[in-house]
């Protein structure tokens, strides 16, 4: 008979836990193991904005797939943009735009999130995300070539409008953003003698009333006070009303001169879960504790792509927040729930309370709540990084990024640009890719034609 085949979609934090455990705990023969993902490497993304400041190479977060001693996954090179339970057929198109289905036996959906947009005028078109390496890559080159061209002008309106640069969304990745990437233009000033560092400004707006409200009032207070003193200003309760390419309008009717809005507005769950025509909470896929998707057999779902109840939390309606730590422990729950399916073992519910959230503001500043203590300063820096050193999955990443944030820390900052910068600017629709997924029908469509065809 032919062995089982498990078929994973997405390597982030819970598709790569998830491999990772099946590779140590499958018998050999079992099963054989595929995983979908476009390119061949986990993305450590809470440490993005500091690859768009250029304190970390883009390389050190960038954690190789074929490392393992035990790597014995099949790789597909693509995405997967569509599901059809009923055939148990997951449609792919590979990097090179053909599209190819993979059976399986059992589907493992974590194919984590994109950007969040809405329907502001310009903004698909002149807006960047920070939600991919390639974005993180292409952002710092086009910050430092800002710096360049407002050099070079001796154009009062085009200096201003290259030297000011919106930043928009509240939460860890843009706040994370606007400071890291503050603290690096504020370095750079001193590099170009015919700029006045106080013509470098920082917009960094949310709809939210509070500044990342999940650290608490006390921590966000800090963290908003930090940012202030450095220079950046912070409206909430504001968010963009339009985009055009040398300007951004507030929904409070300010217009700022800028080129540059970086857009980080929250997450939402990756298309390919409306292709499965299942039920959905807030936009995830309802799963069970267990992680199985209810009426669609041998389907599981985790991470931001899926809605898991958080069994710690008294509130009955309580799911899981989209992070690294529940990411990383259901991949390794799915695995485990996996194999049990496959021995006719019972299933076991995921459980994990919160150990807390490390916001790291570049230099000494950052603001920490480990285990619900809160910490300012070089204490929430040192809890920051060691989280997140201790977090990297090999020892090579580990020993990149402790490199780099020495060198960092002696040698400062450097303002190379690498070349990602094009003569034709791209955006959040150039990198995401979200309008290539299928509709219900057109998988349903699809899985057809291609049974009449075999």
């Amino acid at each position: 008979m032919a062995r089982p085949k498990i078929l994973v979609v997405g390597a982030g934090f819970a598709g790569v836990e998830c491999v990772r455990r099946l590779e140590r705990r499958l018998a050999p023969g079992e099963a054989d193991v595929c995983l979908v993902t476009p390119f061949s490497y986990q993305l450590y993304l809470p440490l993005l904005p500091q690859v768009a400041s250029g304190m970390l190479t883009p390389q050190s977060i960038a954690v190789s797939l074929r490392r393992s001693r035990r790597h014995r996954t099949r790789i597909v090179p693509g995405g997967a943009i569509g599901v059809d339970t009923k055939a148990k057929v997951c449609v792919i198109r590979k990097i090179t735009g053909e599209e190819v289905d993979e059976h399986y036996d059992y589907l493992v959906l974590a194919p984590g999130s994109v950007t969040r947009t809405f329907d502001i005028p310009g903004l698909a078109e002149h807006a960047r995300g920070m939600k991919t390496l390639a974005e993180a890559a292409y952002v710092r080159d086009h910050v430092i070539a800002q710096l360049d061209l407002a050099d070079a002008s001796e154009d009062p309106a085009e200096r201003a409008s290259r030297l000011q640069f919106v930043v928009v969304g509240g939460g860890y990745a843009g706040t994370e953003t606007a400071a890291c990437l503050q603290r690096l233009t504020s370095n750079a000033a001193k590099r170009y003698p015919r700029l006045d560092p106080r013509e470098i400004k920082w917009h960094l707006i949310d709809i939210a009333p509070r500044l990342m409200p999940e650290l608490g009032e006390k921590l966000g207070l800090s963290a908003l006070k930090i940012l202030r003193d450095r220079g950046i200003d912070i409206s909430l309760g504001v968010s963009v009303a339009k985009a055009a390419p040398e300007e951004v309008t507030f929904t409070d009717g300010r217009v700022v001169p800028s080129r540059t809005l970086i857009w980080t507005a929250g997450v939402v769950a990756s298309p390919l879960i409306a292709t499965l025509d299942a039920e959905t909470l807030k936009g995830r896929l309802a799963v069970t504790a267990q992680m199985t998707v209810p009426g669609r057999d041998g389907v599981f779902a985790l991470g931001d792509a899926a809605a898991v109840p958080d069994l710690t939390k008294d509130d009955e309606g309580a799911v899981c927040p989209p992070t690294a730590q529940h990411a990383m422990r259901q991949g390794r729950r799915v695995a485990d729930n996996v194999i049990a399916t496959l021995r006719e073992q019972p299933l076991q519910p995921y459980v994990h309370k919160d150990l807390g959230l490390v916001v790291d503001l570049g230099g000494r500043d950052a603001v920490s709540k480990p285990l619900g203590i809160e910490l300012r300063g070089m204490p929430a820096q040192a809890v920051a990084r060691g989280y997140h050193w201790s977090a990297l999955r090999t020892n090579v990443a580990k020993a990149r990024v402790m490199t780099n944030w020495l060198l960092n820390a002696v040698a400062g900052d450097d303002f190379v640009r690498t070349g990602f910068q094009s003569r034709t600017p791209a955006a959040l629709r150039d990198f995401e890719y979200t309008d290539s997924y299928l509709t219900p029908e057109e998988v349903r469509e699809h899985t057809r034609a291609a049974h009449f065809q075999g």
